[in-house]
């Protein structure tokens, strides 16, 4: 039986890093700060007879900026910021303001972008306690909304990092606590939409998509009809749960903010911001640069906290080795624990120190590597854990030569295979002699040592 047709779209929200708010001086550092309601004012806590500063500039040129790299096509109309009407905590006015859109019909990676709006983000309600932090409620945010041209999890899951790692280029928007809250629609073989709001990361949109299309499909083989309604996502039960029927535009009573002139983006504006590079020229530079491969400068350039200290560390260590060690095991180790860099212990001196050693020979690849899988985790520096712990390399052949020849002496069948040409058995009685001298051994002198005195012997 076919799988049905599936059309997933986005609706993702994204703080802009500016110094005040879309509308007001307070300034936009809610996450920085301890206490709940401090950042505020008569305006972005909708005071009666409140009027609205001129909307934020720099928050403008950002927008503006974040259009131009995904390909929008300027609106070159009066552009009107607008209230949308909702009744909630968050929203002290009562209303939201939203510009309507200031590009239209991009593209990234073949995903349709639809619009891309300029708005005030609420503020923060905490439906536990039923407290509300107005601190966040102003701060600007740029909406992206795609057109429905995923079809799986994946695609959803894929699309995200592209454009979260595309627009931390930018360095305009907040990166901290996550960088987007989104919206996710969903709807299966033409049938009703839902909506599942406020998805706060990656791994939720992938988690609520995949029970919310599972959910779908067993609804409409039980015979049931799905209904248009808005879903919320439950992060510790990981389902999707009804929250309401789902409003229609003209249930949210658009109108133009009667306070707010219509902007007029006029093109010399657009021409002259000035674009950052994008990854995909950042690896071009990376490949031209460092002489990396394609294939490391691709994996690098995928995070920009991760090309950023790839860049740092290959001015003082070789960058192959700087790429091959950040590629692999910096990376394995993030992707073990689920994190991203800026949430380790790790910074580029660390890095830098650790490597160093590496490539002077003072302790071996095995050893470092155990180190960093423990760095990683304390931010503790690599050569005092060396000093401490005597965890140098050996290279001796004095003091190797005493455990390889215990190793022949216990593993005769393993010798008897070697001599009969079965050069597996060496790495065999190499991993021996490495389990023994707890990986500091010095692999070459190893070899040259088994080999000689299986020889002898």
């Amino acid at each position: 039986m076919p799988e049905p047709n599936i059309k997933i779209g986005l609706e993702i929200h994204v703080p802009l890093k500016t110094q005040q708010k879309l509308f007001c001086e307070c300034p936009t550092n809610y996450y920085e700060s301890g206490e709940p309601n401090t950042n505020i004012c008569e305006v972005c806590t909708g005071m009666p007879g409140s009027k609205p500063y001129p909307l934020n500039g720099s928050a403008l040129e950002s927008a503006v900026m974040i259009s131009k790299l995904l390909n929008c096509k300027n609106v070159s109309e009066k552009i009107y910021v607008k209230r949308k009407h909702y009744n909630y905590p968050d929203l002290p006015s009562g209303y939201q303001r939203t510009s309507e859109p200031l590009g239209i019909n991009g593209e990234l990676n073949s995903i349709g972008i639809w619009e891309i709006h300029l708005e005030e983000d609420p503020g923060r309600y905490d439906l536990e306690t039923g407290r509300v932090d107005y601190n966040r409620s102003g701060v600007p945010l740029v909406e992206i909304v795609t057109a429905p041209d995923m079809k799986s999890a994946d695609d959803v899951r894929n699309f995200m990092k592209d454009l979260i790692n595309l627009l931390k280029y930018t360095e305009r928007i907040v990166d901290v606590g996550g960088v987007m809250r989104a919206d996710v629609n969903i709807s299966i073989e033409n049938g009703a939409r839902v909506e599942i709001k406020n998805i706060n990361s990656v791994r939720g949109a992938y988690k609520a998509i995949g029970y919310e299309i599972l959910r779908q499909k067993n609804l409409m083989k039980r015979g049931g009809v799905v209904k248009q309604e808005t879903r919320g996502f439950n992060e510790k039960s990981m389902i999707t749960i009804s929250l309401r029927v789902k409003e229609t535009a003209e249930d949210y009573r658009y109108i133009p903010d009667p306070d707010i002139p219509p902007l007029l983006i006029e093109q010399d504006f657009i021409d002259g911001i000035e674009l950052p590079e994008t990854p995909q020229k950042r690896k071009e530079r990376l490949i031209r640069k460092y002489k990396i491969s394609e294939m490391y400068a691709q994996t690098i350039v995928r995070d920009k906290g991760i090309a950023d200290l790839f860049e740092i560390v290959a001015e003082r260590i070789n960058p192959g080795i700087s790429a091959e060690w950040i590629c692999r095991e910096v990376l394995r180790q993030l992707n073990y624990r689920g994190i991203d860099l800026n949430e380790s212990k790790l910074n580029p001196e660390i890095i830098i120190e650790l490597l160093d050693i590496v490539e002077k020979n003072e302790i071996t690849e095995n050893t470092g590597k155990k180190i960093l899988e423990r760095i990683i985790d304390t931010g503790e520096i690599p050569e005092k854990i060396v000093r401490d712990e005597n965890l140098g390399r050996i290279s001796e052949a004095d003091e190797l030569s005493v455990v390889v020849d215990e190793v022949i002496k216990e593993n005769p069948a393993a010798v008897n295979d070697y001599k009969s040409g079965k050069n597996e058995a060496l790495n065999f009685l190499m991993g021996m002699v490495m389990r023994k001298m707890q990986r500091r051994a010095d692999v070459k002198v190893v070899t040259e040592l088994l080999k000689k005195n299986i020889t002898l012997g």
